[in-house]
């Protein structure tokens, strides 16, 4: 029986272990594919406070080492259900194992949804990746695309516009679906340009980096290809909430209806990072949430 079992290994989950270990709990994380969530594609990381830069690989490393040196269980499952009876949580997992836990926070995070395309997988961090704020920088003076035509595309290809050579936006309808405002703002960029009714069909790249994309307009079934630097894939978050529904209320969006408090309506349950309804999704916000939730969790406990 543990004091406190986290589902999640990424920036949210990993903070919320520290904290509670340190607050003398005992602690299991449970994460389905490696620890440090999506941080750990990217090649550098240059925002979070106090360190000028890292790669999300060496990040992820130190944050998972952190927790188990303090005393941390670890476990590499995928978590399918939680259940509460007689106060006590029952975590099931993909692969058979079952697990109780007096408290348990939801650290799930999202996934980028990704174009499916021969190649892709390979080259996310080389190439392809899905935060301008983030990675934009190191595209400066070059080459670049935005897959995607909805609020997030527009905010991230202005970000772009103002760093790099040129912006090349990829919308597979006749118009954006984001903002107005944010639309025209982008289109009067002289650096940015702009094509509808098209989408990517095939990656290029050299040496393992990406170097340019395969387009196809469906209006006029002319195809193209285009050199890039680099390519911002903005066509999506995707939760993975449904299975946890039951205990933990969700939005139209699919994602925790949890406010800043990071607890639900089930006593004992909370979430924290990503998987929580918020504005905001980068590494700082996820580990706020971790520690937000396990201290929340503590006070549960000692209750």
């Amino acid at each position: 029986m543990y004091d406190i079992i986290i589902a999640g290994g990424g920036p949210a989950g990993l903070t919320a272990a520290i904290y509670a270990l340190r607050a003398g709990k005992s602690v299991l994380v449970i994460e389905k594919n490696g620890f440090g969530g999506q941080i750990a594609f990217s090649p550098k990381v240059e925002n979070i406070p106090g360190t000028k830069q890292i790669s999300g690989a060496e990040f992820a490393d130190r944050l998972t080492d952190q927790a188990m040196a303090l005393g941390a269980d670890v476990e590499l499952e995928n978590v399918t259900s939680v259940e509460k009876r007689n106060g006590v949580f029952h975590v099931s997992t993909e692969e058979g194992s079952r697990f109780e836990g007096k408290a348990v926070i939801l650290a799930l995070g999202v996934k980028h949804r990704t174009l499916g395309l021969p190649g892709e997988q390979e080259l996310i961090g080389k190439g392809i990746s899905f935060c301008a704020v983030c990675d934009g920088a190191f595209y400066t003076g070059q080459d670049t695309a935005m897959i995607g035509g909805g609020n997030s595309a527009l905010q991230e290809a202005l970000l772009l516009s103002e760093v790099c050579r040129s912006v090349t936006v990829v919308q597979n309808l006749a118009d954006f679906t984001g903002e107005r405002k944010l639309a025209q703002a982008l289109l009067e960029k002289p650096n940015v340009r702009v094509l509808f009714n098209t989408i990517v069909t095939a990656y290029d790249s050299e040496n393992g980096s990406l170097t340019g994309l395969h387009l196809y307009n469906s209006e006029t079934a002319q195809e193209q290809h285009i050199r890039v630097d680099g390519a911002f894939l903005a066509v999506g978050l995707s939760p993975a909430n449904q299975a946890f529904s039951g205990l933990a209320k969700l939005n139209d969006w699919g994602y925790f209806a949890a406010g800043e408090d990071c607890a639900t309506e089930t006593e004992g349950l909370f979430v924290a990072g990503d998987c929580r309804s918020k504005v905001i999704r980068q590494v700082v916000t996820a580990s706020a949430d971790g520690a937000v939730a396990a201290m929340a969790a503590c006070r549960y406990l000692e209750q």
